[in-house]
């Protein structure tokens, strides 16, 4: 899909990267570095594989973004569109003057007047109607008038797509986007009635990632064809509004510069960002692509890591001043628009069907999109300061131990001892059901009470045997090596080891950003996230093909009706 070239003189960089995140002990499971639109460094932390798509959080909706764009351009979407009006039988009798003025400016960019996400309380209200929820939560200030960061924005926006071209957003991007650009395995999650999420559900692989950002970053235009209109990724990757610090101060940097439409600002360029570390990250300046998938909550540790390690070790000069950097605009309503205004106070030109005026944002002065910023001629970026600094010998050097160290990647395996001659059994209690991490996710069983868990040993390792309810599967278990399998449909790998008297096993959703440790001993089992699916802790939705993670929750796409 991309091509490849030699890291060249960025090889140290890479380097100081992977060693500041591993000391920092964050868990990493891909990393693609693409630089003047060739693939420089890449790898993979064993169970974790390139042709293996992993779940990409809240990432999917800079994925949206670009289908509003399209939808956009077809002329059938406003910026200004209401939603009571795309969405007429999803509103409630009574609606809040606030929530009536509600637009597809106010979702994109997350200002609705709302102080806090408003998923959950939307759902409360109505279980099988987020749009009907939503609207019956009347905004706490004018529409307009502050960020908050609302998965449920993103998924009316769906709705709204769906509605106005009689096509689903997964269909859509299949054909203008993932299709051209030679993307096959794409998976979304799904709810119960079939609709995707929108604000999450996306699965992609890692060179998918970093082929979006290059598409980004070169102004929505994939090897000679424009696929996104060039002035809609320069409006929807430019800051909108301000990002606020939480009242406890906890609100990272890159956090801090701002909020486009589904896109954050960052102190260099911008990114997609999804939970747990799932990072497709634009800096046109550098004419750069970085593409991370984790696992962790401290994604700024990785953002740092870029920082401060691989961007001073990159050959040539920034294309311009970091566009993240500064105050920027004022988080006022009056200067970032959208109470009663309309859309952005500087739109670019607008785009057929678009509700934006004037040209102070034109994509031609905007790194990174189409007539300016870096150059798709990779000679045409090259000059080489770094390389000043370094002879032939020691990039060459510095290549071959970085190749070694992207080559060895992996995650360990759980240690302790085979004992090929013992045996395991025991039930999960009641009080054993909770997720141990202390990380922020929901709570519950991640299997039912009463599941029982049996090891029987085999050569090289273990078969784990799962009952829980009326589910049974097996699991092969490796002793010192992760083993592959798809027991309900998506694949897993596990590994495990005897600990004393306690059979510890980890099993990996290598689509996922989380994994599963199973203890089973003298005393019960008990079964643990390290980080806590979003979507809920149960195990076997997260194993089942196709995934409909969310059986508890209706929704269907949002196809025609008269308008």
């Amino acid at each position: 899909m991309l091509p490849r070239a030699a890291v060249g003189t960025a090889a140290d960089g890479v380097s100081a990267l992977l060693e500041r995140v591993a000391a920092a002990g964050v868990e990493c499971h891909s990393l693609m570095v693409v630089r003047h639109g060739h693939v420089v460094a890449e790898g993979w932390w064993t169970p974790y594989s390139p042709e293996r798509p992993h779940l990409l959080y809240s990432l999917t909706k800079s994925f949206g973004s670009i289908a509003v764009g399209l939808a956009i351009e077809s002329g059938r979407l406003r910026l200004d569109d209401r939603i009571v009006d795309v969405l007429p039988d999803h509103v409630p009798e009574s609606v809040s003057p606030r929530a009536a003025q509600l637009t597809v400016h106010h979702l994109l960019s997350m200002t609705t007047g709302h102080r806090s996400d408003t998923l959950e309380r939307a759902w409360a209200l109505d279980p099988d109607d987020l749009v009907r929820g939503f609207l019956r939560l009347p905004p706490d200030e004018p529409p307009g008038a502050r960020h908050a960061y609302d998965n449920t924005t993103t998924y009316l926006l769906t709705r709204m797509i769906e509605r106005a071209l009689g096509r689903t957003v997964p269909d859509l991007l299949a054909e203008r986007v993932f299709g051209p650009m030679g993307v096959t395995d794409v998976t979304w999650e799904r709810l119960r009635g079939g609709a995707t999420f929108g604000f999450h559900g996306l699965y992609l692989t890692t060179e998918a990632v970093a082929a979006f950002g290059e598409l980004l970053l070169r102004g929505g235009r994939w090897q000679g064809r424009q696929l996104v209109p060039a002035k809609w990724v320069a409006l929807a990757t430019r800051r909108h509004v301000g990002t606020r610090q939480f009242a406890d101060g906890t609100r990272e940097a890159d956090w801090l510069v701002g909020y486009g439409y589904q896109f954050w600002r960052s102190r260099h360029g911008y990114r997609g960002d999804g939970a747990m570390g799932q990072l497709c990250l634009v800096v046109p300046e550098y004419d750069l692509v970085v593409a991370v998938t984790a696992a962790t909550w401290r994604t700024q540790v990785i953002l740092d890591a870029v920082w401060d390690c691989l961007l001073p070790a990159l050959d040539g000069t920034p294309a311009a001043a970091p566009r993240g950097a500064g105050p920027g605009p004022a988080n006022d309503p009056a200067t970032n628009a959208g109470g009663t205004g309309g859309g952005p106070s500087d739109d670019p030109a607008p785009m057929p069907g678009g509700a934006g005026r004037g040209s102070s944002n034109d994509p031609a002065a905007i790194p990174g999109s189409a007539g300016g910023g870096p150059s798709d001629d990779p000679a045409a970026n090259a000059d080489g300061p770094v390389a000043d600094r370094l002879g032939p010998a020691a990039v060459a050097r510095a290549e071959r131990e970085l190749a070694d160290r992207l080559a060895g990647l992996a995650l360990p395996p759980v240690p302790g001892e085979h004992r090929p001659d013992h045996r395991a059994a025991a039930t999960v209690a009641a009080d054993d059901t909770a997720p141990a991490s202390a990380e922020p996710g929901p709570t519950g069983p991640v299997l039912p009470a009463g599941s029982s868990i049996g090891v029987e040993p085999r050569p090289g390792g273990w078969t784990m045997r799962i009952e829980a309810g009326t589910e049974a599967f097996e699991v092969p278990v490796g002793h010192g090596d992760w083993w592959s399998s798809a027991p309900l449909g998506r694949p897993v790998a596990a590994a495990g080891a005897w600990q004393g008297s306690v059979f510890v096993a980890e099993l990996v959703v290598v689509t996922s950003p989380s994994r599963v440790r199973v203890t089973v001993g003298p005393t019960g089992a008990t079964v643990a996230w390290n980080l806590v699916p979003l979507v809920g802790p149960p195990l076997l939705p997260q194993l089942r093909a196709p995934l409909v993670t969310r059986p508890d929750r209706s929704g269907v796409p949002d196809l025609p009706i008269d308008r």
